[in-house]
């Protein structure tokens, strides 16, 4: 079954599924944190709150991806782009929002994400299910954050 075909026939494919955005003929993780981006500037803005919010999208997204996975009956299929939504939230923890940050963060979770660098490979391959579709780009996204926080307190960051 094809993602198209699955997408509106339960709300945790449409999420899966990134409402949408995961259903790019190319490109569909980054489509999928293209699409995130807007939403990080309606998150909480007390960073105990967007972490403990972040924390309730990952246990959600651990079951929306499960469920869109055994109804497309393919492992981690493209079009799944909930756990970019994610990644890219975990990169923004802590993070001040502005322009600068947000590209900066797309941009380190990005090159992460689609690098896989040790660990976040050896977890790709070896956790499966919803937990393993959805933790490889958490890591992913807590070493984007890490590394955009040593710029911020170096100064790197432009337009802070």
């Amino acid at each position: 079954m094809q993602p198209r075909d699955v997408w509106l026939k339960h709300p945790a494919n449409f999420l899966a599924l990134g409402a949408g955005s995961g259903l790019a003929p190319v490109a569909p993780g980054t489509f999928g944190t293209l699409a995130a981006i807007p939403l990080v500037w309606f998150l909480p803005q007390s960073i105990a709150a967007f972490t403990l919010f972040v924390l309730v999208l990952f246990v959600a997204g651990v079951w929306f991806c499960e469920y869109c996975t055994n109804a497309l009956k393919v492992h981690d299929h493209g079009a799944i782009v909930f756990d970019e939504w994610v990644g890219f939230f975990v990169a923004m923890i802590a993070v001040p929002r502005t322009l600068s940050t947000v590209v900066i963060a797309f941009i380190l979770f990005r090159l992460l994400d689609i690098l896989k660098p040790w660990p976040i490979r050896n977890i790709d391959a070896r956790v499966h299910g919803g937990f393993g579709i959805m933790i490889d780009d958490v890591v992913a996204g807590l070493m984007a954050c890490t590394i955009l926080h040593a710029l911020l307190n170096l100064g790197w960051v432009p337009w802070v």
